[in-house]
């Protein structure tokens, strides 16, 4: 559905605008057309989400190639701009340079990369570490000289908060801008402190802040381009947990109808049932 040049376009004009523009974390196009459906302007490809959707913790398990499938179905499945997790574009930055095409032919209309090293890890566990500042600016420029569509989000994340503190971390966002990156995203932030420093020390530069420390509507007080909203993920791990225990304890799921006819339509209208069928009666015979 979505068309590449176009989402780049429209996730630009986003970044123009004068309010934060707000995304929910997600990793397949059943959630990418509901979050559609629901309003929102952009949605955001998580990469935690799309290893744990084949059985994997967040461990640099996943492939460029499986990412890329991924990636495709959901830009497909929605008219929103998608910006995805591209890790840490996979190796050097030749393999960047490979990433950043393989992503622009998908449908992407952003992507980040991390300066961790490989096999990296989900930004809030433990045990990270952190290539060279050079090293990641070198990554950012190829993967700056790679977009054939200049409108092309490219967002460089630092992952060096829990590693060296903030002082390291502001030095290498200002790098990663300089190397090119359109957006600056600092992983990690746990705390409203956190937030408050994030905003404070890097505020002059284009900042996509991934969490809900804060509701929306205090959060756009803040000098955040992007709102990442994570928390999705918690609430269909939590909520799918809670309903198969209860079948598991009791047989059934407490509020819910067997076929209820208002889920079956409701469902299928999500995932453009009636746009389908009027496409089958323009062919019929």
């Amino acid at each position: 559905m979505g068309d590449g040049t176009l989402m780049r376009k429209r996730l630009r004009e986003l970044l123009a605008a004068d309010t934060m523009a707000v995304g929910p974390l997600l990793f397949d196009g059943l959630q990418a057309k509901i979050a559609q459906a629901a309003g929102f302007p952009l949605v955001y490809m998580s990469g935690a989400g799309t290893a744990a959707a084949r059985g994997y913790p967040d461990l640099g398990l996943i492939t460029l190639t499986e990412m890329v499938q991924n990636l495709r179905y959901i830009a497909a499945a929605v008219d929103v701009p998608v910006i995805a997790d591209a890790d840490t574009g996979y190796g050097n930055p030749l393999n960047v340079w490979r990433t950043v095409r393989e992503y622009e032919d998908a449908g992407a209309a952003a992507l980040h990369l991390e300066d961790q090293v490989f096999p990296k890890r989900c930004g809030f566990l433990a045990g990270k570490q952190v290539i060279a500042q050079a090293e990641m600016a070198a990554k950012l420029r190829a993967a700056c000289d790679a977009r054939r569509d200049p409108s092309l989000v490219i967002i460089g994340r630092c992952d060096a908060l829990a590693v060296n503190g903030w002082d390291e971390v502001e030095r290498r966002c200002r790098a990663y801008r300089e190397a090119g990156a359109d957006l600056i995203f600092v992983d990690g932030i746990k705390t409203r402190g956190d937030l408050e420093t994030y905003a404070k020390r890097l505020g002059d530069l284009p900042l996509l802040y991934n969490g809900q420390l804060l509701p929306v509507a205090e959060l756009a007080r803040f000098p955040f381009r992007v709102n990442v909203n994570a928390t999705i993920l918690e609430v269909l791990f939590r909520t799918l947990q809670s309903a198969l225990a209860e079948l598991k304890a009791t047989g059934t799921v407490s509020g819910v109808q067997h076929r209820s006819y208002d889920f079956i339509n409701d469902f299928f209208a999500v995932l453009g049932l009636g746009y389908l069928r009027e496409l089958e009666k323009r062919y019929s015979i």
